[in-house]
């Protein structure tokens, strides 16, 4: 690394060989150079490392069991768990705090990508990775880590999520610690410990601009100064096409210093444990800031394709493999053997986590004696009341409150949110709000809360043409399909404050599932019979009428205009029933003889009015009336005139609809575009 002036934020970790037997610090070395101009070697042949200390053959256990995984089915994404695996060592052995005898230990140290390191991982369940799961076979190493496995904090597909997963994740930390540690009671003490490679780094959620300098997810835990997160970047230098200096030569570091954050460099990530467990802890020192530890690793290391993006993915030559294997004791042909050495040395984990346990139990029995009422109140946190809703945050210094100030970073809103919700079931319930067209940036966070089975309350304000001026680019006439499409979310439109009592009295029992409340700006007119009760349902009639021709069915700030057509056309002698609809999903899961009571089989038309396109009505409905353009910039008001959605517009088209049936049946006739 060369040698130059002091930068404040960026340290570096050296060691003077890859023996693991000494450390040293120094914080006046500034290592900037971008990644590209960086002269660390990578090799492509075996390096000639010969294990000598404990860390050095439980790195070793570690690739061999990366390798009989992948291998076992032809092949997998061992290439950056083999470069890793020092780092692993250093995490779940000397630095991190959890239990592996209790995955749930709630002040456990957190670490996104986490897939390892708890009592439900069996040998067997390893044996499944890969595998084409047929006649029913389940395991729990999946491709991805997904947030119903022990151990695993955060389902972490797309790249990028992690980083944002794990800000929520620290930031519910820092709250609960400001909220309850008093002095000598430090009960909330969890560390958020992340791994990132060059791919995250360049997803959009973790360190893209969407407005001049604002990168999102890393800004935001710059600008909070969250010193309890630390990033880990695998930084190999490869990604899945190539060298990675084909498609980024940015400085990094430098990024990072700017958004905020301390640097620490590690020389080398292939066998030095030493000197990642020294920068692991020197990031405990920061106060202020969180911590990015660039740590150089060899993709595949030792493996024949090292250092090449041929070691991303698929499977590693033979030759290789069986040296790793006699390197550690093994035979070439062994599989899934772990020598006793590093098998006693990483199972001491579970005897120091559980002591770990006991003595922060001690600890809440001590705090609960100086202070009942705060034990109680951290008691019901966990459990998943989360109390007074009216206290908000004044200070973006203080970590006390309740409000979070996320600027122009909707998709790393909605997925710190996850992280936030997922760090205790219950423990805190994230609600989230822009526009409802910004949910659009937003919805890659959205539907991993929906995938994670994820209790987080989206409001999408701003859901009509009452955007009006801003345009069509701010009406967003589509994107109800995208949500009322996505599985394991409630999209909720209520009509009125009723309602939208309704809708957050579903919101907050489903503790499963996230929930979208889609709100307009513009007034509305009466809607009658309106029920907080029928939102529970999805849609409930709320004007009867047993002689009627035609149902209307709308939601939100539409229905009123449908409720005024329909006296239009009564008094024209056309008699109607009306719905409200304000959750299709909810609606999906009543009875079969609900669903019939609201809209009838019986052939009458039934006709939906809403100002979006009518891609999910026609499951319901006979015809409909919406959008089958994008929207305009003009009023509200004569937005609804000029796409046929005002009172008139509805009339008119209702009249020729039924003209056209001609008295026939409307189910017959096949669903309408009107």
């Amino acid at each position: 690394m060369a040698p130059g002036l002091v930068e404040t934020g960026l340290l570096a970790v050296n060691h003077d060989d890859n023996k693991s037997k000494s450390h040293n610090l120094k914080a006046d070395v500034a290592p900037a150079e971008s990644p590209a101009q960086t002269t660390w070697e990578t090799k492509k042949e075996v390096t000639g490392w010969i294990p000598e200390t404990d860390d050095d053959f439980a790195i070793l256990a570690v690739r061999n069991l990366v390798l009989d995984i992948c291998m076992q089915n032809g092949g997998g994404h061992g290439g950056s768990a083999l470069g890793m695996a020092a780092i692993g060592v250093a995490l779940w052995k000397h630095v991190m705090r959890y239990n592996p005898a209790n995955s749930e230990w709630f002040d456990r140290d957190r670490f996104v990508l986490s897939n390892v390191g708890y009592d439900a991982w069996t040998m067997d369940e390893l044996k499944g990775y890969g595998d084409a799961k047929l006649n029913g076979y389940k395991t729990i190493a999946h491709a991805h880590p997904e947030i119903e496995v022990p151990g695993v904090e955060v389902t972490t597909g797309p790249l990028g999520q992690g980083i944002a997963n794990a800000v929520g994740l620290a930031i519910a930390s820092k709250n609960l610690a400001a909220n309850f540690n008093k002095p000598g009671h430090d009960i909330v003490k969890s560390r958020i410990y992340c791994m990132t490679g060059d791919g995250c780094l360049m997803e959009g959620v973790a360190l893209e601009g969407r407005v001049i300098v604002l990168r999102l997810s890393i800004a935001l835990a710059g600008h909070l100064q969250l010193s309890n997160l630390v990033l880990l970047y695998d930084n190999n230098q490869v990604t899945c096409d190539g060298p990675l200096d084909w498609i980024n030569t940015e400085d990094v570091n430098a990024k990072m210093v700017a958004s905020g954050w301390e640097v620490i460099n590690v020389a080398d990530g292939r066998y030095d444990v030493r000197a990642i467990v020294s920068a692991l802890d020197l990031a405990k020192n920061s106060s202020s800031k969180p911590v990015f530890i660039n740590i150089r690793t060899v993709i595949g290391v030792d493996m024949a394709s090292a250092g090449t993006a041929k070691a991303h993915h698929g499977g590693f030559d033979q030759d290789s493999i069986a040296a790793s294997k006699k390197l550690a004791g093994l035979l070439p042909s062994s599989r899934y053997e772990i020598p006793e050495r590093p098998l006693q040395f990483l199972r001491e984990s579970r005897d120091k986590g559980t002591a770990a346990e006991q003595s922060w139990d001690k600890s809440m029995d001590k705090y609960a004696e100086e202070y009942p009422e705060e034990a109680a109140e951290f008691a019901s946190r966990q459990k998943g009341t989360q109390g007074d809703f009216e206290k908000v945050l004044n200070e973006a210094t203080s970590f006390k409150g309740r409000y979070i100030r996320n600027g122009i970073r909707e998709h790393a809103m909605a997925s710190i949110a996850n992280g936030m919700a997922a760090y205790g079931p219950g423990t805190f319930l994230p609600i989230t709000a822009t526009f409802f067209m910004f949910f659009i940036y937003a919805a890659p966070g959205v539907r991993m809360g929906a995938l994670s089975n994820l209790q987080v309350i989206h409001i999408a304000t701003h859901d009509s043409f009452a955007e009006g001026q801003n345009g069509p680019t701010h009406q967003p006439v589509e994107l109800d399909s995208l949500y009322r499409a996505m599985p394991n979310l409630s999209y909720i439109r209520p009509c009125d404050a009723e309602e939208l009592i309704g809708a957050w009295s579903y919101a907050m029992r489903s503790v499963h599932n996230p929930s979208m409340i889609s709100v307009a700006r513009d007034p509305v007119g009466e809607v009658p019979n309106t029920s907080r009760e029928g939102v529970q349902r999805g849609a409930y009639v709320i004007q009867e009428n047993s002689d009627a021709a035609i149902t209307l069915v709308s939601c939100g700030s539409n229905l009123h205009y449908a409720v005024a057509a329909a006296k239009k056309l009564e008094q024209k002698g056309t008699k109607c029933r009306l719905v409200s609809a304000p959750c299709l999903s909810l609606f999906d899961q009543q009875d079969s003889e609900y669903r019939k009571s609201v809209f009838p089989l019986d052939g009458k038309p039934i006709v939906s009015v809403e100002e979006y396109v009518a891609t999910t009505w026609a499951r319901y409905v006979t015809a409909s009336i919406g959008m089958t353009s994008f929207g305009y910039s003009a009023s509200n008001e004569s937005n609804y005139e000029r796409f046929g959605l005002d009172t008139a517009g509805i009339e008119k088209k209702v009249n020729k609809y039924l003209k056209s049936l001609n008295g026939g049946s409307a189910r017959e006739a096949g669903w309408q575009q009107l």
